[in-house]
This record gives C-alpha cells, sequence and structure tokens, in this order.
C-alpha cells in the first residue's frame, strides 16, 4: 500500500490536532495507493478508543465509485499496534485495512484487524 507524502501528512497533522484523544478518518485507496484523506471525528473523545464519526456520509459508500475504505486513527503515546480494544471493536471493518499513526514515535503503520488476528501489511 502506497500513502503519498501530502496524504500522510494530513494525517499526521489531524492526529497532532486532536491529541491527547485519538483522531480518525478514512481513507481513500485506488489500486492500493492513497488518493485522499477524509478527516472524521472521534465521537468516544478518548486517549484509548475511538468512534468514527463524518461529516459526509455518502463516503460510505465510495467503494461503489471503485475506491477501497481504509479506516485511519492514532494512538497519542502508544507504537502503532492494534491495540486489544482495537481488535475487539473491529465489528464490520474486521479483515480490512486499518492505518495506524502513533503521534508519540512518528510512525504510520497499516494492518488488517479481526477480533482473532492482525496481520502487519506492506507500506511505502
Amino acid at each position: 500500500m502506497v500513502i503519498p507524502a501530502d496524504v500522510r501528512a494530513q494525517l499526521v497533522a489531524h492526529a497532532e490536532r486532536e491529541a491527547p484523544n485519538e483522531a480518525c478518518g478514512l481513507l481513500l485507496l485506488r489500486d492500493g495507493r492513497a488518493e485522499r484523506y477524509e478527516p472524521g471525528t472521534n465521537k468516544a473523545a478518548s486517549p484509548y478508543r475511538f468512534e468514527l464519526e463524518l461529516d459526509n456520509p455518502e463516503l460510505w459508500f465510495a467503494e461503489d465509485d471503485g475506491f477501497e475504505l481504509a479506516v485511519f486513527h492514532s494512538h497519542p503515546e502508544t507504537e502503532p499496534r492494534p491495540s486489544r480494544t482495537d481488535q475487539e471493536l473491529s465489528g464490520l471493518w474486521g479483515g480490512r485495512t486499518f492505518l495506524i499513526y502513533g503521534v508519540a514515535r512518528d510512525e504510520l503503520r497499516a494492518w488488517k484487524i479481526t477480533r482473532d488476528a492482525v496481520e502487519e501489511l506492506e507500506l511505502s
């Protein structure tokens, strides 16, 4: 998966603005490349979990236009590795791509997350 520098900069800026709480949003990918980032609101307003809310609910249907949706969230203090909470709350997104940005470590990593397993994905 490829995250261009401009998209990565948007993820980082959003995560830094929301700290100490987790930031969250959606990435729209086509052929494994992020084309854009749509920041969301963390309804949980928590440093330990997120509840993604989007201002534009039509984004949930971007897959109909050939995009793959990936969930983004930040970990303000910990490494960008899925937490037990991330796994337990993967729900309908289980098995999809998640990107996690570790604010304190300035590190972005990608994962497939289900309630039972996590698999790291190659990211460039």
